[in-house]
């Protein structure tokens, strides 16, 4: 864990095998945030527009701090985090164009081959804020992917997509590769929502993500890794809560939290726990 750096997953080694995409030097974090390791996303996953809208008289403006012109994955994924316990993070952001302050926290724990991380968004402010929260790993590898969703968001850029039946490179329903280039949200989930596999590694893993109601999955090429991240959300959440759309952020009343509590249990190929 690094908690100058977001209190992110700086790396995971299971079986002496690294899971996630972990650079060799840790300042990599910093000066490359979004793709490596493993990073909490809040008070908002994926994009907003950046541009000034206004929600119940709040005036939110997000920075565009990506080369789309949005803004990404909140305010907190590089941020430096307090380490308030010997298993747990918290972080008290706010303001710098969201006009709420809030507290994200984040507690891990081990047991055996399960990596448990339970993530909580809380509403410090007066008045209601809207939010959302997420983990963003990068995977390392091409590991194999199910995601047992029936419904799909074929695009994470374009903020008018709706959800639609799973179908061709979206119908993740078998285990397979994320097509090279795939950026997309898959919601009307069943459980498990996520199956992981490394065949070259003798690994397989179940992600539980209690809370989550939209899995992101990306396949980055050039990354040598793909993301497949739980969420609250769908990507340009605070427009589809404006419209009224499916996968809205949530609205969150003064001193109440959202959680999100997830389970990484892995297993060696054979089926059975090392």
């Amino acid at each position: 864990m690094l908690p100058a750096a977001g209190a992110r997953l700086h790396r995971m080694r299971v079986l002496g095998h690294d899971v996630l995409r972990t650079p060799l030097d840790p300042g990599e974090h910093e000066r490359e945030p979004f793709f490596w390791g493993a990073y909490v996303m809040a008070p908002w996953c994926n994009r907003l527009l950046g541009t000034p809208i206004d929600f119940r008289g709040s005036i939110i403006d997000p920075q565009p701090n990506f080369e789309d012109g949005s803004a990404i994955h909140g305010q907190v994924y590089a941020a430096p985090w307090e380490r308030v316990a010997d298993n747990a993070f918290a972080i008290e952001a706010g303001g710098d164009g969201w006009p709420w302050r809030y507290r994200v926290e984040s507690a891990v724990e081990i047991d055996s081959l399960t990596l448990s991380l339970n993530l909580r968004l809380t509403n410090l402010s007066e008045s209601t804020m809207p939010g959302g929260i997420g983990l963003h790993p990068w995977l390392a590898g091409s590991p194999v992917v199910t995601i047992n969703a029936e419904l799909a968001y074929a695009s994470n850029v374009d903020p008018s997509a709706q959800p639609a039946p799973v179908s061709d490179d979206l119908d993740m329903r078998r285990p397979r590769r994320l097509t090279p280039g795939i950026d997309a949200t898959w919601t009307g989930l069943a459980r498990p929502p996520v199956e992981l596999g490394w065949p070259d590694l003798g690994l397989t893993a179940t992600l539980e993500a209690h809370g989550a109601s939209h899995i992101v999955a990306a396949s980055v090429t050039a990354r040598s890794a793909i993301a497949v991240e739980p969420q609250t959300h769908a990507p340009h959440g605070l427009r589809r809560l404006l419209n009224r759309d499916p996968g809205g952020l949530d609205v969150i009343d003064p001193g109440a939290a959202i959680e999100l509590r997830l389970a990484y249990a892995f297993r060696s190929v054979d089926g059975s726990p090392a």
